[in-house]
C-alpha cells in the first residue's frame, strides 16, 4: 500500500518512525501486568524517573480488555472468570487468566479535530479535554496528543504530565490551509490538491495513531477522538483505520461533536455520514460513540463515562486453539452468563507473526 501523504509536526525528533515501509509488528496480546512503554527523552517527564526495561510478550496469548454493562447501561463490577465464555471463530476458548483491572497503567491517544467544521466547538473540546486529562492521568499513565485537519500533527508526544498536554491542546488552532513547504509526508510539505479535497484526515490520524504510536505499547490502550466523525481526503480508508487499531489492541472512543450551525439544521442534507462511520470504528475496537452535539455539559459527562469505563475493565487471556500465525483475521465473541448484561469488547484480532 503506498505511503499516506501526511504531515506530522513533531515536538521531538522522530527519525523515520512515520514511514509506511516499516513492517507491521505482530498483533500479540499485551501482558496485562506490564506498564506502557513510551519513548525516552520526553522533556515533560520527571528527570528522576527510572528507565523501564524492554518487555517480552507471549505471542501465543490473546488478551481482551472489555467492560460489562447492565440493561440500564450501568457498569457491572466484581464478575469472575466463570461468568464469561470466549469464542474465536465460533470455537470456544479456554480462559487462562482473568483479572478485574482497576489500577493498571493506561496509554492514551487524544485525537483532536481542528478542521473548519469544528470552528465553533473547538474551545469546548479544549476545555473538557484538558479537564479530563487532569483527572485521569496518573504518574504511571501516558498520553499523546494529535490534531488532524488538512494535516496530521503530533502536538505532544508521550508524557504523564497532564499540564503539558493541556497546554498543547489549548494551543491547537483551526486549520483549513494546505500546509507548509517541503517534502510531503514527513512534516515539511503541502498536501497535493489534485483528486479528493483534503479537509479532515480523520482516518489517516487513527491509522497513524494505531500503527505508529500504539503498536509497540503494552497494557491498556485507548484512542479518544473528538470530532464530528466526517472524513475528507484521507489516503487510508475506514477499514484501514479499524485494522490499525485492532492490530495495536487499542479501544477507540468517539465523542461525536457536530456543530449543527456548520452543517445546517439537517445534517444529512449536506451528506453527513460521520456518525455511522464512527459507530463502526468504535464497535469493532471495543469502544463506543457518545453523541454530545455542541453541549459542554454533555461533553464533560461523556469524558466521565469514558474515565469510569477505563478504570473498570476486565482482561481475559487465552491461548488460541488455532495457533497459526498466518495474518488472518480472527473473530472474537465474549459472552457474559449474567442475565441482562452486555459485553463491550473488540470484535477480533489479526494473527500476525512477529517481526525480527
Amino acid at each position: 500500500m503506498p505511503s499516506p501523504v501526511l504531515r506530522w509536526l513533531l515536538p521531538v525528533i522522530f527519525a523515520g518512525c512515520l514511514l509506511r515501509c516499516a513492517p507491521l509488528s505482530a498483533q500479540v496480546a499485551p501482558s496485562p501486568d506490564e506498564p506502557p512503554q513510551g519513548p525516552a527523552g520526553d522533556p515533560n517527564q520527571d528527570s528522576l524517573q527510572q528507565p523501564v526495561e524492554t518487555l517480552k510478550v507471549n505471542v501465543n496469548l490473546v488478551s481482551l480488555y472489555f467492560t460489562v454493562h447492565d440493561k440500564h447501561g450501568v457498569l457491572v463490577p466484581h464478575l469472575t472468570k466463570d461468568d464469561f465464555v470466549i469464542y474465536e471463530d465460533k470455537v470456544q476458548q479456554t480462559i487462562k487468566n482473568f483479572v478485574a483491572e482497576t489500577d493498571q497503567p493506561l496509554t492514551l491517544g487524544i485525537l483532536l479535530d481542528t478542521s473548519g467544521s469544528q470552528q465553533n466547538v473547538l474551545p469546548l473540546e479544549q476545555q473538557a479535554g484538558s479537564a479530563f486529562l487532569e483527572r485521569v492521568l496518573r504518574a504511571k499513565d501516558e498520553a499523546f496528543l494529535v490534531s488532524f485537519d488538512v494535516n496530521v500533527d503530533l502536538l505532544s508526544d508521550y508524557t504523564s504530565n497532564a499540564h503539558a498536554l493541556a497546554r498543547a491542546m489549548n494551543k491547537a488552532q483551526i486549520n483549513v490551509g494546505s500546509g507548509g513547504g517541503g517534502v510531503p509526508g514527513i512534516g515539511q510539505g503541502p498536501i497535493p490538491q489534485s483528486g479528493t479535497p483534503k479537509g479532515t484526515l480523520l482516518y489517516d490520524a487513527v491509522y497513524l495513531a494505531g500503527h505508529d504510536k500504539l503498536q509497540q505499547e503494552t497494557g491498556r490502550k485507548a484512542i479518544i477522538i473528538l470530532s464530528d466523525g466526517q472524513d475528507q481526503g484521507s489516503e487510508e480508508k475506514l477499514d484501514d483505520a479499524i485494522e490499525a487499531a485492532q492490530k495495536s489492541n487499542t479501544i477507540v472512543y468517539v465523542l461525536l461533536i457536530a456543530d449543527r450551525g456548520f452543517y445546517g439544521q439537517g445534517l444529512y442534507t449536506l451528506g453527513y455520514t460521520g456518525d455511522s462511520a464512527m459507530r463502526r470504528l468504535a464497535d469493532q475496537t471495543g469502544g463506543r460513540v457518545i453523541d454530545v452535539g455542541n453541549n459542554g455539559k454533555k461533553m464533560e459527562e461523556a469524558f466521565g463515562e469514558i474515565e469510569d469505563e477505563l478504570r473498570t475493565q476486565y482482561v481475559a487471556s487465552y491461548t488460541p486453539t488455532n495457533s497459526r500465525l498466518d495474518g488472518s483475521y480472527r473473530r472474537v465473541d465474549v459472552e457474559c452468563k449474567v442475565p441482562n448484561t452486555k459485553v463491550q469488547a473488540r470484535k477480533g484480532y489479526y494473527a500476525v507473526a512477529p517481526s525480527d
